[in-house]
C-alpha cells in the first residue's frame, strides 16, 4: 500500500516505523516545520522528520495544510491512503477527499472519550484505570470520525504520562497496522461515535503544574503522575521553584495544620498538608540542582516542620 505518513513527535514515529517495517511505501513524510530550541535557538527537526532522514524517505514541512499549494503536492503523491498520528494540523475536506481509502488517524485515547489533545495525560490525571488508542476515519471535525478499531491498554498504579505514552505510542503502531489490512481486505465496518458520551481535553500548559494544596492529595499525586517528564508538577521553597517527580499518599489527618504546610521531612519523604490527607513528596528537584530522591536532598538542606510550600516565600509557623 502506498502511504502518506503525517505526525510530529515521538509518539508518531512509532506508528510510521511499524507501517515501514509491514513492507507497505512510505512515499512521503509530512510533517510541522523545524523549530529553534534550547539556549542557542538552534533549529530541530521534528522527531518524525529525523526517522524520515534517516529511511531516506521525502519529506514535506508546510506551515498549513490546506493551503493550496500543499493540497497539490499530497494530491501529486497518488497514495492510497494517508495515516495521521499527532500530526498538529487539522486537515480540511480537500485533503480528506484525496486518497481512495481515506484518511486515518491514530488516537491516543478510547474515543469518544478524550478528544483533542493531550489525552495520555489526562488519563493519568483523571484517574482512569484503562486507557488506549483508536483508529478512526478522519472527519472535518475534531476527532469526531467514525471508529475503525480499538486496544485498550490498563494503567499501572504507578503510571505517568511518560510511561502512558511510550505504552501507547508502541500499541498505536501496531493498531494502524491491523487497520490498514482491515481497510484493504474490508473487514473493518466503521462504528459512529456517541456524541453524547464525547469529552473534549486541551492542551497541556505549564501553569497546570503548580501544585494547589487546597485540593485532595490523590488529585495532586495524579497531576505528578500525570505531568511526569513534561511540563512536570511544582511548588515553591523559599522563592526557588521546587518540581516534584514522584509522591505519595497518606491519609493521616493533621490537626491545626493548613494545605502546604510541611508537617514531617526526613528519608521517608517530605510529607505536606493538603485539603484531604497528606501528599508525601519522595523524589523532588530544587531551582538549579539535580533531580534526586528526597534522603538526598535532605542531606545538603533542612525542611523544618511549618514550613509552608508554594507561591509565596516559605516561611515557618510561628
Amino acid at each position: 500500500m502506498k502511504v502518506v505518513f503525517m505526525g510530529t513527535p515521538d509518539f508518531a514515529v512509532a506508528t510510521v516505523d511499524a507501517i515501514a517495517k509491514a513492507g507497505h511505501e512510505i512515499v512521503m513524510v509530512v510533517t510541522q516545520p523545524d523549530k529553534p530550541k534550547g539556549r542557542g535557538k538552534e533549529m530541530q527537526f521534528p522527531a518524525v522528520k529525523t526517522w524520515a532522514v534517516e529511511h531516506d524517505i521525502p519529506v514535506y514541512q508546510p506551515k498549513r495544510i490546506r493551503e493550496p499549494e500543499a493540497v497539490e503536492v499530497l494530491k501529486k503523491q497518488d497514495a492510497d491512503i494517508f495515516i495521521v498520528a499527532a500530526f498538529g494540523q487539522i486537515l480540511p475536506k480537500e485533503v480528506l477527499e484525496i486518497p481512495p481509502l481515506g484518511c486515518v488517524n491514530v488516537h491516543a485515547s478510547l474515543l469518544p472519550k478524550y478528544r483533542g489533545a493531550a489525552p495520555i495525560q489526562w488519563a493519568v490525571m483523571n484517574g482512569d484505570e484503562v486507557s488506549g488508542v483508536t483508529t478512526m476515519q478522519m472527519g472535518v471535525g475534531l476527532d469526531d470520525g467514525d471508529m475503525l478499531l480499538k486496544e485498550e491498554v490498563r494503567l499501572a498504579a504507578d503510571e505517568t504520562g511518560g510511561s502512558l505514552f511510550d505504552k501507547l505510542a508502541i500499541v498505536g503502531g501496531e493498531l494502524c497496522v491491523k487497520t490498514m489490512e482491515g481497510l484493504a481486505a474490508g473487514t473493518i465496518t466503521p462504528v459512529s461515535q456517541e456524541e453524547a458520551e464525547a469529552t473534549h481535553v486541551g492542551m497541556i500548559k505549564k501553569s497546570m503544574g503548580n501544585l494547589d494544596f487546597t485540593r485532595s492529595a490523590v488529585e495532586l499525586e495524579r497531576l505528578v503522575r500525570g505531568l511526569n517528564p513534561w511540563p512536570s508538577a511544582y511548588t515553591h521553597l523559599g522563592n526557588k521553584t521546587l518540581k516534584i517527580w514522584k509522591a505519595r499518599v497518606e491519609k493521616n489527618i493533621v490537626p491545626d495544620a493548613v494545605p502546604g504546610q510541611v508537617v514531617a521531612a526526613d528519608a521517608d519523604g517530605i510529607a505536606v498538608v493538603t485539603g484531604d490527607g497528606l501528599l508525601v513528596m519522595e523524589e523532588i528537584q530544587l531551582e538549579g540542582k539535580k533531580r534526586m530522591p528526597v534522603a538526598d536532598f535532605l542531606r545538603g538542606r533542612d525542611i523544618p516542620a511549618g514550613t509552608i510550600l508554594g507561591e509565596q516565600e516559605s516561611m515557618t509557623q510561628a
